[in-house]
This record gives structure tokens, C-alpha cells and sequence, in this order.
């Protein structure tokens, strides 16, 4: 009998702490739900919800951002020419250029007179591009050298304005 009283005592114990521990579990539960639910609500204050748009002035009032933004009168008027590729002189077929050109035109009427000799122009512009080696064009002087060339060429065309400067909108080498 006093084997039972002991096992009794024993189980009685380990209902008690076992109560505590599930109890203290529970709690741990509770607590970490509510830091990531905070964590949750500051992240989607900070980062996922839209900013409010700025409020407009009411008719009449005037602010310093009001002012309208002046456009640059200097850039022209740009003509884009149909993509170029070339074989690289000396590199015996194996380097080619890929060369996309824009020209910026003096007045309008050029873009019709540029129109009238563009096979004239993309000519003279394919014999410039393979005649350039390697060692010309992959350098920013070669660039540059090699815009004012293809600008003065296209300027040997035209009679009635100019062109003022060509951009490259894309430039590869192989």
C-alpha cells in the first residue's frame, strides 16, 4: 500500500509541473503571435502602404513648385538612322560593330533634304564605320573622334541647314 501512496504522490506531482509547463507554454504562444503581428503592422505601415499624394493648392493660390518647367530650346530636331554593322578593318571578319546613330538637325527642313539622300548618306557612313580597326573605336577619344567624322560627312549632303552633332543610342563591338 505505501508503493501505491508513493505512485499516487509521484503522478500528482507531474500533473502539477506538467500543468505549469503547458501553462507557460500557452503564454509563449500568446507573446510570440503578438510581436509578429506588431512586427507585421509596422512593416506594412513603413513599406506597403501607398503615400498620400500631395495636396493641390486651391485655384488662386500660388506655390513654388507652380511654376511651369522651361524646356531646353537648345536640342534639335533628331533624325535616327536605321542600324549599322560592320566588319572591323583588320580584324579579318572576326570583330564587327553594331552601331545605331540619332543626328541632331539644325532646322526641319533638313529632316526632308536627309530623306531625299539617304543612301548617299548611309553609304558614306558604312564606308567610315569599316574602315575603322579596333584600336580606333573602343576607346571614349575614338568615340568622339568618330561622331564628329560621321557628322561631317552627313554635312558634304546638305545644302539647306546642317546637321549639329550625331549620338550614338547604341554602340557594340564583337
Amino acid at each position: 500500500m505505501a508503493e501505491d501512496e508513493d505512485i499516487l504522490e509521484e503522478l500528482e506531482a507531474a500533473e502539477a509541473t506538467g500543468g505549469k509547463n503547458s501553462m507557460g507554454m500557452i503564454i509563449g504562444i500568446i507573446v510570440g503571435l503578438l510581436v509578429l503581428g506588431g512586427g507585421g503592422y509596422y512593416a506594412y505601415i513603413n513599406f506597403f502602404q501607398e503615400m498620400p499624394a500631395e495636396e493641390k493648392p486651391a485655384e488662386g493660390e500660388e506655390t513654388e513648385e507652380a511654376a511651369p518647367v522651361e524646356e531646353d530650346v537648345n536640342l534639335g530636331i533628331m533624325f535616327p538612322l536605321d542600324p549599322f554593322v560592320v566588319n572591323l578593318a583588320g580584324s579579318e571578319g572576326k570583330r564587327f560593330l553594331k552601331v545605331t546613330i540619332s543626328l541632331e538637325l539644325s532646322t526641319p527642313e533638313v529632316h526632308v533634304e536627309l530623306k531625299e539622300n539617304i543612301q548617299k548618306i548611309t553609304d558614306s557612313i558604312l564606308v567610315l564605320l569599316s574602315s575603322k580597326a579596333f584600336e580606333d573605336v573602343y576607346s571614349v577619344q575614338g568615340k568622339f573622334k568618330l561622331k564628329d567624322e560621321i557628322t561631317t560627312r552627313v554635312n558634304r549632303f546638305l545644302v539647306v541647314g546642317h546637321v549639329k552633332d550625331a549620338y550614338f543610342t547604341e554602340f557594340i563591338i564583337q
